[in-house]
């Protein structure tokens, strides 16, 4: 485990039990002008330590860690009953789907695959520190629309209050993975319009992040895979 003092930009938290993709996750982000990696941890258990104590902007965890995994890990950190999530990315060589629904399930903000690359990695850690989400694009559409089909279909219940018409549109951008900075470009409104109307989103239907926004779109047929 490595650890950094002082701050400049995105503050990463990497957990991986595999030595060389901590090192190589770290150089990566290091790379960046403004991401800093300010700890690595072998498990989620020293990762959940390290994390309340530090509290980085980003988690990257990876799923399969010896202990407390990354999905146990996620949900200690931004779990429904956690008071001050955090904001948590998972990264993992398998692209399954069970992997995926457990991650959302427990708080995820973000779904990469090891092979995204530098330049995704880094979108990923940006999205999810700005309050985005990023899922790979090979899982958002597939993955999502079969979580509608055989997950919990607690959280689609209806909203507080009617969606508008603006609010639907956007409901079905997010769904489909676009980012703030797309949506605004689709649809020819300001960048703090969209964050305007995500928030409403949020809470109209009782959403703690962008990604439950899309389960939930998912869930009452909104937007179909």
């Amino acid at each position: 485990m490595s650890e950094r003092a002082g701050g400049r930009g995105v503050r990463v938290l990497i957990a991986d039990d595999q030595e060389i993709v901590r090192t190589g996750l770290s150089m990566i982000l290091d790379a960046q002008p403004d991401i800093e990696v300010v700890a690595t941890a072998p498990d989620g258990r020293r990762a959940v330590e390290l994390a309340r104590r530090l509290r980085p902007d980003v988690c990257l965890f990876d799923i399969r860690m010896p202990g407390t995994d990354g999905i146990e890990a996620t949900r200690s950190l931004a779990g429904p009953d956690v008071a001050d999530p955090l904001a948590v990315v998972v990264i993992t060589t398998f692209d399954l789907d069970e992997y995926v629904y457990a991650a959302l399930r427990a708080g995820a903000r973000g779904f990469l695959l090891k092979n995204a690359g530098a330049d995704m990695l880094a979108q990923a850690v940006h999205a999810a520190a700005g309050g985005d989400a990023l899922i790979a694009p090979s899982v958002t559409a597939r993955l999502l629309g079969a979580f509608a089909r055989t997950g919990p279909a607690a959280s689609a219940a209806r909203p507080i209050e009617a969606l508008t018409y603006r609010e639907e549109q956007i409901l079905a951008a997010v769904a489909r993975g676009r980012t703030n900075v797309e949506i605004s470009a689709e649809l020819h409104i300001s960048l703090s319009t969209v964050k305007t109307h995500i928030a409403s989103l949020m809470a109209k239907l009782g959403a703690r992040n962008r990604v439950e926004i899309a389960i939930w779109a998912y869930e009452t047929g909104r937007v179909r895979s």
